[in-house]
């Protein structure tokens, strides 16, 4: 699974809500020190359990995955920090050990807009 472009994303998302269905955007919003993916890069998970693009791979993506589902269901977005700590970077067979915060974010066109 590889980076998506800016592009793709959009594509992607505007074919799954034509399905009807809700899409939770990731997207690395900051990172402090050495992790897998840099600022801006997105990973979507969509309500029939595909996935899109990356955040990182490995536990970061596991992570992230079961916090996407808890944003798929409640339809709330949230910011998440993620701890790549040097012991479970080792443990994992990682060269990370930076700190990264993800935004989940959902898209829904069937749902009308708050505020």
């Amino acid at each position: 699974m590889g980076a998506l472009s800016q592009a793709e994303v959009y594509r992607l998302i505007r074919e799954a809500n034509a399905r009807g269905e809700r899409v939770v955007v990731a997207t690395v919003a900051h990172t402090r020190g050495p992790t897998p993916q840099r600022r801006g890069a997105k990973m979507l998970f969509f309500q029939n359990g595909e996935t899109a693009g990356t955040v990182g791979g490995g536990c970061v993506e596991a992570e992230v995955w079961a916090e996407a589902q808890e944003v798929m269901r409640t339809g709330r977005p949230a910011l998440y920090t993620f701890r790549l700590t040097a012991d479970e970077a080792s443990e994992e067979g990682m060269v990370c050990g930076g700190v990264m915060e993800i935004l989940l974010d959902v898209w829904d066109v069937s749902r009308p807009s708050e505020g």
